[in-house]
Protein backbone atom coordinates (compact mmCIF):
# COMPACT_ATOMS: atom_id res chain seq x y z
CA UNK A 1 0.00 0.00 0.00
CA UNK A 2 1.47 3.21 -1.04
CA UNK A 3 1.83 6.57 1.13
CA UNK A 4 1.92 9.65 -0.25
CA UNK A 5 3.76 12.09 2.24
CA UNK A 6 0.50 14.17 2.46
CA UNK A 7 -0.84 10.75 4.14
CA UNK A 8 1.83 11.50 6.24
CA UNK A 9 1.14 14.82 7.36
CA UNK A 10 -2.33 13.22 8.12
CA UNK A 11 -0.44 11.56 11.43
CA UNK A 12 2.80 13.63 12.07
CA UNK A 13 1.39 16.72 13.25
CA UNK A 14 2.99 19.18 15.73
CA UNK A 15 1.83 19.65 19.72
CA UNK A 16 0.43 22.86 18.78
CA UNK A 17 -2.36 21.78 16.04
CA UNK A 18 -3.28 18.93 18.72
CA UNK A 19 -4.05 21.58 21.56
CA UNK A 20 -6.02 23.67 18.88
CA UNK A 21 -8.09 20.53 17.56
CA UNK A 22 -8.52 19.65 21.14
CA UNK A 23 -9.64 23.09 21.95
CA UNK A 24 -12.17 23.48 19.19
CA UNK A 25 -13.53 19.78 20.00
CA UNK A 26 -14.07 20.83 23.19
CA UNK A 27 -15.71 24.47 22.28
CA UNK A 28 -17.87 22.51 20.17
CA UNK A 29 -19.31 19.72 22.83
CA UNK A 30 -20.22 23.38 25.42
CA UNK A 31 -22.42 24.84 22.26
CA UNK A 32 -24.51 21.28 21.78
CA UNK A 33 -24.58 20.61 25.45
CA UNK A 34 -27.62 18.25 25.24
CA UNK A 35 -25.25 15.30 24.22
CA UNK A 36 -26.82 12.05 24.78
CA UNK A 37 -26.53 10.27 28.17
CA UNK A 38 -25.00 7.20 26.20
CA UNK A 39 -21.90 9.05 24.99
CA UNK A 40 -19.75 9.89 27.94
CA UNK A 41 -16.51 11.37 26.17
CA UNK A 42 -14.11 13.24 28.57
CA UNK A 43 -11.00 15.03 27.77
CA UNK A 44 -10.42 16.48 31.18
CA UNK A 45 -6.82 15.95 31.16
CA UNK A 46 -3.97 14.22 29.32
CA UNK A 47 -4.12 11.07 32.24
CA UNK A 48 -7.83 10.58 31.40
CA UNK A 49 -7.25 10.77 27.74
CA UNK A 50 -4.37 7.87 28.17
CA UNK A 51 -6.68 5.80 30.09
CA UNK A 52 -9.25 5.90 27.44
CA UNK A 53 -6.74 5.30 24.32
CA UNK A 54 -5.53 2.35 26.11
CA UNK A 55 -8.80 0.37 26.90
CA UNK A 56 -9.87 0.29 23.29
CA UNK A 57 -6.47 -0.48 22.09
CA UNK A 58 -6.47 -3.52 24.10
CA UNK A 59 -9.82 -4.55 22.50
CA UNK A 60 -7.65 -4.93 18.73
CA UNK A 61 -5.03 -7.70 21.03
CA UNK A 62 -8.10 -10.40 21.94
CA UNK A 63 -9.08 -13.18 19.26
CA UNK A 64 -10.41 -12.18 16.71
CA UNK A 65 -8.65 -9.90 15.38
CA UNK A 66 -9.80 -10.00 11.72
CA UNK A 67 -13.00 -9.45 12.25
CA UNK A 68 -13.98 -5.86 11.70
CA UNK A 69 -12.17 -6.33 8.46
CA UNK A 70 -14.17 -9.71 7.46
CA UNK A 71 -17.16 -8.62 8.14
CA UNK A 72 -16.92 -5.84 6.27
CA UNK A 73 -15.76 -8.52 3.73
CA UNK A 74 -18.73 -10.22 4.25
CA UNK A 75 -21.35 -7.38 4.20
CA UNK A 76 -20.26 -5.34 1.26
CA UNK A 77 -19.64 -2.25 3.06
CA UNK A 78 -16.93 -0.83 1.03
CA UNK A 79 -16.95 -2.31 -2.21
CA UNK A 80 -14.05 -1.19 -3.80
CA UNK A 81 -14.79 0.65 -7.26
CA UNK A 82 -18.53 1.57 -6.75
CA UNK A 83 -18.29 4.56 -4.22
CA UNK A 84 -22.21 4.47 -3.76
CA UNK A 85 -21.74 1.61 -1.60
CA UNK A 86 -19.20 2.19 1.18
CA UNK A 87 -16.43 2.90 3.21
CA UNK A 88 -12.53 1.73 1.82
CA UNK A 89 -12.21 -1.08 4.53
CA UNK A 90 -13.11 -4.28 2.01
CA UNK A 91 -9.85 -2.49 -0.61
CA UNK A 92 -7.82 -3.83 2.67
CA UNK A 93 -8.80 -6.98 2.02
CA UNK A 94 -8.30 -6.83 -2.22
CA UNK A 95 -5.65 -9.24 -2.09
CA UNK A 96 -6.55 -12.46 -0.70
CA UNK A 97 -5.67 -15.07 1.84
CA UNK A 98 -2.42 -16.26 -0.33
CA UNK A 99 -1.06 -12.92 -0.33
CA UNK A 100 0.27 -12.02 3.02
CA UNK A 101 -2.61 -9.23 3.72
CA UNK A 102 -5.26 -12.16 5.17
CA UNK A 103 -2.42 -14.34 6.75
CA UNK A 104 -0.14 -11.92 9.01
CA UNK A 105 -1.29 -11.25 11.81
CA UNK A 106 -1.07 -7.58 11.41
CA UNK A 107 -0.56 -5.60 8.31
CA UNK A 108 -1.29 -2.29 7.00
CA UNK A 109 -3.59 -3.54 3.86
CA UNK A 110 -6.41 -5.22 5.69
CA UNK A 111 -6.63 -2.52 8.47
CA UNK A 112 -9.80 -0.53 8.73
CA UNK A 113 -10.56 3.14 7.99
CA UNK A 114 -7.48 5.48 9.29
CA UNK A 115 -4.76 2.45 9.27
CA UNK A 116 -5.43 1.74 12.44
CA UNK A 117 -3.43 -1.54 14.00
CA UNK A 118 -4.96 -4.24 14.53
CA UNK A 119 -2.12 -5.26 17.45
CA UNK A 120 -0.71 -1.79 18.86
CA UNK A 121 2.72 -1.64 19.07
CA UNK A 122 4.37 -2.02 22.26
CA UNK A 123 4.67 0.94 24.54
CA UNK A 124 8.40 1.57 24.43
CA UNK A 125 8.07 1.58 20.70
CA UNK A 126 5.53 4.74 20.83
CA UNK A 127 6.57 8.35 20.52
CA UNK A 128 6.90 9.39 23.43
CA UNK A 129 5.91 13.32 22.72
CA UNK A 130 2.83 12.13 20.41
CA UNK A 131 -1.03 11.37 21.87
CA UNK A 132 -2.62 9.19 19.42
CA UNK A 133 -5.42 11.71 18.82
CA UNK A 134 -5.92 11.45 15.13
CA UNK A 135 -5.94 8.11 13.17
CA UNK A 136 -5.37 5.56 15.62
CA UNK A 137 -9.00 5.66 17.72
CA UNK A 138 -12.89 6.17 15.96
CA UNK A 139 -13.66 10.21 16.88
CA UNK A 140 -13.97 11.08 20.33
CA UNK A 141 -17.35 12.42 19.45
CA UNK A 142 -19.86 10.55 18.43
CA UNK A 143 -21.48 13.41 16.61
CA UNK A 144 -18.09 15.30 15.53
CA UNK A 145 -14.69 13.68 13.51
CA UNK A 146 -12.60 14.45 15.54
CA UNK A 147 -10.04 13.79 11.98
CA UNK A 148 -8.66 17.35 11.20
CA UNK A 149 -8.64 17.51 7.06
CA UNK A 150 -5.52 19.00 5.41
CA UNK A 151 -5.72 20.67 2.09
CA UNK A 152 -2.86 18.28 0.89
CA UNK A 153 -5.00 14.70 2.08
CA UNK A 154 -6.02 13.09 -0.78
CA UNK A 155 -8.65 10.70 -1.10
CA UNK A 156 -7.14 6.60 -0.27
CA UNK A 157 -6.90 4.35 -3.30
CA UNK A 158 -7.58 0.62 -2.91
CA UNK A 159 -5.42 -2.03 -4.02
CA UNK A 160 -6.38 -1.64 -7.85
CA UNK A 161 -5.22 1.94 -7.56
CA UNK A 162 -9.09 3.67 -7.63
CA UNK A 163 -9.90 6.38 -5.35
CA UNK A 164 -12.20 6.05 -2.21
CA UNK A 165 -14.33 8.06 -0.20
CA UNK A 166 -13.42 7.48 3.42
CA UNK A 167 -16.97 7.60 4.95
CA UNK A 168 -20.03 6.25 3.71
CA UNK A 169 -22.98 8.17 3.14
CA UNK A 170 -26.58 7.66 4.31
CA UNK A 171 -27.57 6.56 0.73
CA UNK A 172 -24.61 3.86 0.85
CA UNK A 173 -25.44 3.07 4.72
CA UNK A 174 -28.92 1.75 3.54
CA UNK A 175 -27.91 -0.24 0.59
CA UNK A 176 -25.86 -1.95 2.98
CA UNK A 177 -28.24 -2.52 5.87
CA UNK A 178 -30.79 -4.17 3.12
CA UNK A 179 -27.83 -6.43 1.85
CA UNK A 180 -27.42 -7.71 4.41
CA UNK A 181 -30.97 -8.17 5.97
CA UNK A 182 -31.93 -9.50 2.57
CA UNK A 183 -31.30 -13.05 2.24
CA UNK A 184 -32.59 -17.07 1.40
CA UNK A 185 -35.17 -16.02 4.33
CA UNK A 186 -36.93 -14.84 1.48
CA UNK A 187 -38.04 -17.64 -0.20
CA UNK A 188 -39.22 -19.07 3.29
CA UNK A 189 -41.84 -16.35 4.68
CA UNK A 190 -44.91 -18.11 2.71
CA UNK A 191 -43.84 -21.24 4.25
CA UNK A 192 -43.55 -19.81 7.49
CA UNK A 193 -47.15 -18.24 6.84
CA UNK A 194 -48.30 -21.96 6.43
CA UNK A 195 -46.52 -22.89 9.74
CA UNK A 196 -47.88 -20.40 11.43
CA UNK A 197 -50.86 -19.08 9.98
CA UNK A 198 -51.90 -15.53 8.80
CA UNK A 199 -52.09 -14.47 12.59
CA UNK A 200 -48.63 -15.95 12.88
CA UNK A 201 -47.60 -13.50 10.31
CA UNK A 202 -47.78 -10.57 12.88
CA UNK A 203 -44.31 -12.22 14.44
CA UNK A 204 -43.02 -10.85 11.83
CA UNK A 205 -43.50 -7.30 12.47
CA UNK A 206 -42.90 -7.59 15.83
CA UNK A 207 -39.14 -9.07 15.19
CA UNK A 208 -38.99 -6.05 13.35
CA UNK A 209 -39.59 -3.63 15.77
CA UNK A 210 -37.60 -5.42 18.24
CA UNK A 211 -34.57 -5.88 16.39
CA UNK A 212 -34.77 -2.07 15.16
CA UNK A 213 -34.77 -0.87 19.08
CA UNK A 214 -31.30 -3.78 19.88
CA UNK A 215 -29.97 -2.29 16.61
CA UNK A 216 -30.04 1.38 18.36
CA UNK A 217 -29.01 -0.46 21.54
CA UNK A 218 -25.60 -1.34 19.75
CA UNK A 219 -25.31 2.15 18.96
CA UNK A 220 -25.37 3.42 22.06
CA UNK A 221 -22.84 0.55 23.63
CA UNK A 222 -20.30 1.86 20.67
CA UNK A 223 -20.79 5.55 22.28
CA UNK A 224 -20.45 4.29 25.75
CA UNK A 225 -15.93 4.74 24.69
CA UNK A 226 -13.95 4.87 22.22
CA UNK A 227 -12.45 2.51 20.43
CA UNK A 228 -15.73 0.19 20.32
CA UNK A 229 -16.33 -1.04 16.73
CA UNK A 230 -17.66 -4.09 16.24
CA UNK A 231 -20.00 -6.57 17.88
CA UNK A 232 -16.96 -8.55 19.93
CA UNK A 233 -15.76 -5.20 21.14
CA UNK A 234 -19.11 -4.65 22.68
CA UNK A 235 -19.16 -8.25 24.09
CA UNK A 236 -15.45 -7.25 26.09
CA UNK A 237 -16.53 -3.66 26.68
CA UNK A 238 -19.31 -5.58 28.84
CA UNK A 239 -17.89 -9.12 29.85
CA UNK A 240 -14.26 -9.18 29.36
CA UNK A 241 -12.34 -11.54 26.74
CA UNK A 242 -14.56 -14.07 27.58
CA UNK A 243 -17.39 -12.15 26.49
CA UNK A 244 -15.67 -11.18 23.41
CA UNK A 245 -15.03 -14.80 22.72
CA UNK A 246 -18.29 -16.33 23.18
CA UNK A 247 -19.86 -13.58 20.41
CA UNK A 248 -17.47 -14.26 18.58
CA UNK A 249 -18.19 -18.11 18.55
CA UNK A 250 -21.55 -17.44 17.89
CA UNK A 251 -21.45 -14.96 15.17
CA UNK A 252 -19.26 -17.54 13.37
CA UNK A 253 -21.18 -20.19 13.74
CA UNK A 254 -24.44 -18.48 12.57
CA UNK A 255 -22.35 -17.06 9.32
CA UNK A 256 -20.97 -21.16 8.88
CA UNK A 257 -24.66 -21.87 9.15
CA UNK A 258 -25.49 -19.77 6.22
CA UNK A 259 -22.99 -21.46 4.32
CA UNK A 260 -25.19 -24.69 5.04
CA UNK A 261 -28.58 -23.32 4.04
CA UNK A 262 -26.92 -22.57 0.65
CA UNK A 263 -25.84 -26.17 -0.12
CA UNK A 264 -29.30 -27.03 1.00
CA UNK A 265 -30.86 -24.35 -1.43
CA UNK A 266 -28.43 -25.02 -4.21
CA UNK A 267 -29.71 -28.92 -3.98
CA UNK A 268 -33.21 -28.02 -3.70
CA UNK A 269 -33.37 -25.96 -6.47
CA UNK A 270 -30.88 -27.38 -9.41
CA UNK A 271 -32.98 -30.81 -8.40
CA UNK A 272 -36.17 -28.88 -9.14
CA UNK A 273 -34.81 -28.32 -12.39
CA UNK A 274 -33.66 -31.45 -13.50
CA UNK A 275 -35.06 -34.11 -11.53
CA UNK A 276 -34.35 -37.06 -13.65
CA UNK A 277 -30.25 -36.76 -13.15
CA UNK A 278 -28.68 -39.65 -10.93
CA UNK A 279 -24.95 -40.72 -10.78
CA UNK A 280 -24.03 -44.45 -10.25
CA UNK A 281 -20.57 -45.09 -9.43
CA UNK A 282 -19.62 -48.43 -8.48
CA UNK A 283 -22.06 -49.51 -5.22
CA UNK A 284 -22.60 -46.11 -4.79
CA UNK A 285 -25.74 -44.23 -5.90
CA UNK A 286 -26.57 -40.53 -6.01
CA UNK A 287 -29.80 -39.12 -6.81
CA UNK A 288 -30.35 -35.72 -8.13
CA UNK A 289 -30.51 -33.70 -4.90
CA UNK A 290 -27.49 -35.24 -3.03
CA UNK A 291 -25.25 -34.84 -6.54
CA UNK A 292 -26.46 -31.47 -7.17
CA UNK A 293 -25.33 -30.44 -3.62
CA UNK A 294 -21.93 -32.10 -4.30
CA UNK A 295 -21.57 -30.81 -7.81
CA UNK A 296 -22.47 -27.43 -5.92
CA UNK A 297 -20.08 -27.61 -3.29
CA UNK A 298 -17.38 -28.42 -5.54
CA UNK A 299 -18.15 -25.59 -8.02
CA UNK A 300 -18.49 -23.08 -5.29
CA UNK A 301 -15.06 -24.28 -4.00
CA UNK A 302 -12.46 -22.75 -6.12
CA UNK A 303 -14.02 -19.11 -5.18
CA UNK A 304 -12.91 -20.00 -1.48
CA UNK A 305 -9.54 -20.32 -2.85
CA UNK A 306 -9.80 -16.58 -4.81
CA UNK A 307 -6.49 -14.24 -4.49
CA UNK A 308 -8.63 -11.31 -4.69
CA UNK A 309 -12.00 -11.76 -3.20
CA UNK A 310 -13.11 -7.71 -4.15
CA UNK A 311 -14.15 -10.07 -7.52
CA UNK A 312 -17.03 -11.61 -5.79
CA UNK A 313 -17.62 -7.97 -3.20
CA UNK A 314 -18.79 -6.49 -7.22
CA UNK A 315 -21.34 -9.20 -7.80
CA UNK A 316 -22.42 -9.77 -4.54
CA UNK A 317 -23.81 -5.71 -4.58
CA UNK A 318 -26.88 -7.27 -6.27
CA UNK A 319 -27.91 -9.43 -3.49
CA UNK A 320 -30.68 -6.97 -3.02
CA UNK A 321 -31.31 -6.52 -6.77
CA UNK A 322 -31.65 -9.99 -6.90
CA UNK A 323 -33.90 -10.55 -4.08
CA UNK A 324 -36.54 -8.01 -5.26
CA UNK A 325 -36.48 -9.98 -8.87
CA UNK A 326 -36.92 -12.84 -7.33
CA UNK A 327 -39.99 -11.39 -5.51
CA UNK A 328 -41.26 -9.97 -8.83
CA UNK A 329 -40.97 -12.59 -10.68
CA UNK A 330 -43.42 -14.19 -7.42
CA UNK A 331 -45.56 -11.33 -8.38
CA UNK A 332 -45.63 -11.39 -11.92
CA UNK A 333 -46.60 -15.43 -11.98
CA UNK A 334 -49.85 -15.09 -9.35
CA UNK A 335 -51.02 -11.40 -11.14
CA UNK A 336 -50.11 -11.98 -14.70
CA UNK A 337 -49.80 -15.61 -15.37
CA UNK A 338 -52.71 -16.61 -12.90
CA UNK A 339 -50.83 -19.05 -11.02
CA UNK A 340 -52.48 -20.09 -7.54
CA UNK A 341 -54.79 -18.97 -5.74
CA UNK A 342 -55.02 -21.60 -2.89
CA UNK A 343 -58.48 -21.78 -1.10
CA UNK A 344 -57.00 -23.95 2.16
CA UNK A 345 -55.67 -21.57 4.13
CA UNK A 346 -55.16 -21.28 8.14
CA UNK A 347 -55.79 -18.55 10.17
CA UNK A 348 -53.58 -19.57 13.05
CA UNK A 349 -51.46 -23.49 13.76
CA UNK A 350 -50.45 -23.38 17.19
CA UNK A 351 -48.77 -27.20 16.58
CA UNK A 352 -46.18 -25.83 14.18
CA UNK A 353 -46.06 -21.77 15.61
CA UNK A 354 -42.72 -22.12 16.89
CA UNK A 355 -41.37 -23.00 13.66
CA UNK A 356 -42.50 -20.22 11.99
CA UNK A 357 -40.90 -17.83 14.97
CA UNK A 358 -37.81 -19.55 14.03
CA UNK A 359 -38.44 -18.67 10.19
CA UNK A 360 -39.24 -15.34 11.11
CA UNK A 361 -36.50 -14.58 13.38
CA UNK A 362 -33.99 -15.74 10.90
CA UNK A 363 -35.00 -12.81 8.47
CA UNK A 364 -33.62 -10.30 10.97
CA UNK A 365 -29.91 -11.47 11.08
CA UNK A 366 -28.15 -8.61 10.43
CA UNK A 367 -26.48 -7.21 13.71
CA UNK A 368 -23.46 -8.90 13.01
CA UNK A 369 -23.04 -5.96 10.95
CA UNK A 370 -24.75 -2.73 11.99
CA UNK A 371 -21.70 -1.94 14.48
CA UNK A 372 -19.65 -1.83 11.06
CA UNK A 373 -22.31 0.25 9.39
CA UNK A 374 -22.38 2.87 12.38
CA UNK A 375 -18.81 3.43 12.46
CA UNK A 376 -18.50 4.06 8.77
CA UNK A 377 -21.18 6.40 8.22
CA UNK A 378 -19.81 9.89 7.65
CA UNK A 379 -22.70 11.27 9.68
CA UNK A 380 -23.14 8.88 12.79
CA UNK A 381 -26.54 10.90 13.49
CA UNK A 382 -28.12 9.20 10.80
CA UNK A 383 -27.82 5.92 11.85
CA UNK A 384 -31.25 5.65 13.37
CA UNK A 385 -32.79 6.43 9.69
CA UNK A 386 -30.62 4.15 7.84
CA UNK A 387 -31.97 1.41 10.43
CA UNK A 388 -35.44 2.82 9.92
CA UNK A 389 -35.52 2.50 5.78
CA UNK A 390 -33.58 -1.01 5.74
CA UNK A 391 -35.97 -2.37 8.37
CA UNK A 392 -38.79 -0.98 6.81
CA UNK A 393 -37.81 -1.74 3.34
CA UNK A 394 -36.74 -5.28 4.30
CA UNK A 395 -40.18 -5.70 5.84
CA UNK A 396 -42.53 -4.87 3.19
CA UNK A 397 -40.22 -7.28 1.14
CA UNK A 398 -40.88 -9.94 3.52
CA UNK A 399 -44.33 -9.11 4.34
CA UNK A 400 -45.23 -8.80 0.57
CA UNK A 401 -43.72 -11.86 -0.40
CA UNK A 402 -45.17 -14.09 2.37
CA UNK A 403 -48.77 -12.48 1.43
CA UNK A 404 -48.73 -13.25 -1.76
CA UNK A 405 -46.91 -17.09 -1.59
CA UNK A 406 -49.68 -17.80 0.95
CA UNK A 407 -52.55 -16.80 -1.41
CA UNK A 408 -50.85 -18.30 -4.19
CA UNK A 409 -50.09 -21.84 -2.24
CA UNK A 410 -51.84 -21.93 0.60
CA UNK A 411 -50.71 -25.02 2.59
CA UNK A 412 -49.27 -26.48 -0.06
CA UNK A 413 -46.01 -23.89 0.49
CA UNK A 414 -42.93 -25.21 0.04
CA UNK A 415 -39.67 -24.51 2.46
CA UNK A 416 -38.49 -22.63 -0.95
CA UNK A 417 -41.52 -20.54 -2.83
CA UNK A 418 -39.52 -21.19 -6.20
CA UNK A 419 -40.12 -25.40 -5.89
CA UNK A 420 -43.77 -24.73 -5.99
CA UNK A 421 -43.66 -22.55 -9.46
CA UNK A 422 -44.39 -23.96 -12.38
CA UNK A 423 -41.88 -25.09 -14.62
CA UNK A 424 -42.63 -24.07 -17.79
CA UNK A 425 -43.23 -20.15 -16.89
CA UNK A 426 -40.72 -17.15 -17.66
CA UNK A 427 -41.03 -15.82 -14.76
CA UNK A 428 -40.31 -19.25 -12.62
CA UNK A 429 -37.35 -19.90 -14.61
CA UNK A 430 -35.47 -16.37 -13.79
CA UNK A 431 -36.85 -16.53 -9.97
CA UNK A 432 -34.82 -20.06 -10.00
CA UNK A 433 -32.03 -19.50 -11.82
CA UNK A 434 -31.09 -16.11 -9.66
CA UNK A 435 -31.75 -17.99 -6.62
CA UNK A 436 -29.61 -20.72 -8.28
CA UNK A 437 -26.68 -18.23 -9.10
CA UNK A 438 -26.57 -15.71 -6.17
CA UNK A 439 -25.72 -18.10 -3.42
CA UNK A 440 -21.87 -18.80 -5.81
CA UNK A 441 -21.30 -14.96 -5.34
CA UNK A 442 -22.24 -15.21 -1.10
CA UNK A 443 -20.65 -18.46 -0.27
CA UNK A 444 -17.09 -17.62 -0.11
CA UNK A 445 -17.82 -13.99 1.04
CA UNK A 446 -19.72 -15.66 3.97
CA UNK A 447 -16.97 -18.24 4.74
CA UNK A 448 -14.26 -16.43 4.39
CA UNK A 449 -15.00 -14.82 8.30
CA UNK A 450 -14.92 -17.89 9.67
CA UNK A 451 -11.88 -19.16 7.74
CA UNK A 452 -9.80 -16.08 8.72
CA UNK A 453 -10.84 -16.51 12.66
CA UNK A 454 -9.38 -19.85 12.40
CA UNK A 455 -6.32 -18.86 10.42
CA UNK A 456 -5.22 -16.47 13.55
CA UNK A 457 -5.34 -19.62 15.54
CA UNK A 458 -2.23 -20.91 13.56
CA UNK A 459 0.95 -21.06 15.54
CA UNK A 460 3.15 -18.27 14.26
CA UNK A 461 5.70 -20.25 12.15
CA UNK A 462 2.75 -21.31 9.79
CA UNK A 463 1.23 -17.68 9.97
CA UNK A 464 2.79 -17.18 6.93
CA UNK A 465 2.37 -20.32 4.38
CA UNK A 466 -0.36 -20.78 1.81
CA UNK A 467 -0.83 -24.24 2.27
CA UNK A 468 -2.88 -24.25 5.57
CA UNK A 469 -5.41 -21.67 4.77
CA UNK A 470 -6.20 -23.42 1.74
CA UNK A 471 -6.68 -26.33 3.85
CA UNK A 472 -8.88 -24.49 6.48
CA UNK A 473 -10.99 -23.17 3.46
CA UNK A 474 -11.31 -26.42 1.81
CA UNK A 475 -11.84 -28.13 5.28
CA UNK A 476 -15.07 -25.66 6.15
CA UNK A 477 -16.29 -25.74 2.63
CA UNK A 478 -16.40 -29.96 2.62
CA UNK A 479 -17.82 -29.91 5.46
CA UNK A 480 -20.98 -27.57 4.94
CA UNK A 481 -21.45 -30.19 2.44
CA UNK A 482 -21.23 -33.00 4.63
CA UNK A 483 -23.45 -31.43 6.91
CA UNK A 484 -26.04 -30.38 4.16
CA UNK A 485 -26.56 -33.80 3.00
CA UNK A 486 -26.63 -34.86 6.63
CA UNK A 487 -29.62 -32.45 7.98
CA UNK A 488 -30.87 -31.66 3.81
CA UNK A 489 -34.04 -29.95 5.43
CA UNK A 490 -33.90 -26.01 4.21
CA UNK A 491 -36.73 -24.86 6.37
CA UNK A 492 -36.44 -27.27 9.37
CA UNK A 493 -32.57 -25.90 9.85
CA UNK A 494 -33.25 -22.20 8.75
CA UNK A 495 -36.14 -22.16 12.02
CA UNK A 496 -33.21 -23.77 13.73
CA UNK A 497 -30.99 -20.54 12.96
CA UNK A 498 -33.44 -18.25 13.97
CA UNK A 499 -34.34 -19.60 16.83
CA UNK A 500 -31.75 -20.23 18.55
CA UNK A 501 -28.82 -18.47 17.05
CA UNK A 502 -30.30 -15.19 15.72
CA UNK A 503 -32.26 -14.64 19.04
CA UNK A 504 -29.21 -14.48 20.89
CA UNK A 505 -27.60 -12.25 18.55
CA UNK A 506 -30.31 -10.14 17.48
CA UNK A 507 -32.63 -9.96 20.86
CA UNK A 508 -30.98 -11.37 23.79
CA UNK A 509 -27.01 -10.12 23.83
CA UNK A 510 -28.06 -6.57 22.48
CA UNK A 511 -29.93 -6.21 25.71
CA UNK A 512 -27.83 -7.75 27.71
CA UNK A 513 -24.73 -5.98 26.72
CA UNK A 514 -26.53 -3.00 27.20
CA UNK A 515 -27.82 -3.15 30.41
CA UNK A 516 -24.45 -4.56 31.28
CA UNK A 517 -22.38 -1.61 29.99
CA UNK A 518 -24.70 1.43 30.56
CA UNK A 519 -25.43 0.03 34.06
CA UNK A 520 -26.76 2.98 36.36
CA UNK A 521 -26.85 5.41 33.31
CA UNK A 522 -30.45 3.58 31.67
CA UNK A 523 -33.77 5.12 32.76
CA UNK A 524 -36.12 2.40 34.12
CA UNK A 525 -38.10 2.63 30.52
CA UNK A 526 -35.26 1.44 29.23
CA UNK A 527 -34.57 -1.02 31.63
CA UNK A 528 -37.86 -2.56 31.47
CA UNK A 529 -38.02 -2.82 27.73
CA UNK A 530 -35.06 -4.74 27.83
CA UNK A 531 -35.83 -7.41 30.01
CA UNK A 532 -39.29 -7.73 28.04
CA UNK A 533 -37.07 -7.95 25.40
CA UNK A 534 -34.79 -10.98 27.08
CA UNK A 535 -37.85 -12.39 28.10
CA UNK A 536 -39.65 -12.78 24.62
CA UNK A 537 -35.80 -13.57 22.81
CA UNK A 538 -35.19 -16.28 25.26
CA UNK A 539 -38.49 -17.92 25.09
CA UNK A 540 -38.56 -17.87 21.50
CA UNK A 541 -35.01 -19.30 21.32
CA UNK A 542 -36.43 -22.14 23.38
CA UNK A 543 -39.34 -22.68 22.32
CA UNK A 544 -38.42 -22.67 18.84
CA UNK A 545 -35.12 -24.43 18.96
CA UNK A 546 -37.07 -27.24 20.27
CA UNK A 547 -39.61 -27.47 17.93
CA UNK A 548 -36.67 -26.98 15.12
CA UNK A 549 -34.73 -29.97 16.29
CA UNK A 550 -37.33 -32.21 17.01
CA UNK A 551 -38.58 -31.85 13.47
CA UNK A 552 -35.33 -32.19 12.45
CA UNK A 553 -34.47 -35.53 13.92
CA UNK A 554 -38.44 -36.55 12.59
CA UNK A 555 -37.93 -36.22 9.74
CA UNK A 556 -34.27 -37.89 10.01
CA UNK A 557 -36.09 -40.92 11.34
Amino acid sequence: MKNSISEQSFYIESEEEDDELGKHLDKDENEEGNESDFSNYSNDNDDDNNRQQSKPNSLTSAWPQSYRQSMDLYSNVPSPSLNFLGTPSLSRLGSSFLGSSLIRRHTPEILPSLHKPLIPPPEEEKPAHRRSSHGLLPPLHPRKSSIKKFPDDKPSKDAHGLAMSRQSSYGQAVINGMNVLCGVGMLSTPYAVKEGGWAGLSILFIFGVLSFYTGMLLRYCLDSQPGLETYPDIGQAAFGTTGRIVISIILYVELYASCVEYVILEGDNLSAIFPNVHLSLGGLELDARHLFVVIATLAVLPTVWLRDLSVLSYISVGGVIASVLVVLCLYWAGLVDHVGFESKQTVLNVSTLPVAIGLYGFCYSGHAVFPNIYTSLADRNQFPAVLLTSFGMVTLLYGGTAVMGYLMFGDSAESQFTLNLPKGLMASKVAVWTTVVNPFTKFALTLSPVAMCLEELLPSKHAKSHVYPILIRTALAISTLLVGLAVPFFGLVMALIGSLLTMLVTLILPCVCFLRILNGKTSRLQVTICVLIIIVGTASAVIGSYSALYNIVKSMS
